[in-house]
């Protein structure tokens, strides 16, 4: 696909359903992702990433935060959702700019700059512990770098 072509397809996905997702690939320097683009432009909400989860999961992540916001849902930081993933509760925080350039780039295109919103989801290990969680094993937090402030408090 084009450039031009997969442009083209981003912005018919944004008119059509409210927005386009866009998956990486893991490479040496950090883990998968998955992430919108359009949600704000459609329905005033931020955008969304996940990562570390498979690339079916995160998409279908993706789609249910876009149908809830587009819905009304409004998405508070540092509290608790469910519908996400099975039975587990998940938690969205604020990327900071900072990570803007190095993971939106089709985001940064669409908005013409860093002039956007992003929401982190933030998901819980099996066991329960969350990424800031002084005992979170690596092995899990590899697969979700905070993007978010490291110090907000849940």
């Amino acid at each position: 696909m084009t450039k031009e072509a997969g442009e083209e397809k981003a912005l018919a996905d944004i008119q059509k359903y409210g927005c386009h997702i866009l998956h990486v690939m893991e490479d040496g320097s950090g883990p998968r992702f998955s992430y919108s683009i359009g949600i704000e432009q459609s329905s005033g909400q931020p955008e969304l990433i996940v990562t570390g989860l498979k690339r079916e999961l995160a998409h279908s992540i993706i789609n249910e935060y876009n149908d809830r916001v587009r819905a009304g849902e409004v998405f508070e930081a540092d509290t608790p959702y469910s519908g996400f993933i099975g039975n587990f509760d998940v938690m969205f925080r604020p990327v900071l700019k900072e990570h803007y350039e190095e993971y939106f780039g089709w985001g940064r295109w669409l908005y013409e700059g860093d002039d956007f919103r992003v929401l982190q989801l933030i998901w819980p290990s099996t066991k329960g512990v969350w990424p800031w969680d002084k005992d979170a094993p690596t092995d899990y937090t590899y697969f979700i770098p905070l993007l978010c402030d490291p110090f907000a408090q849940s």
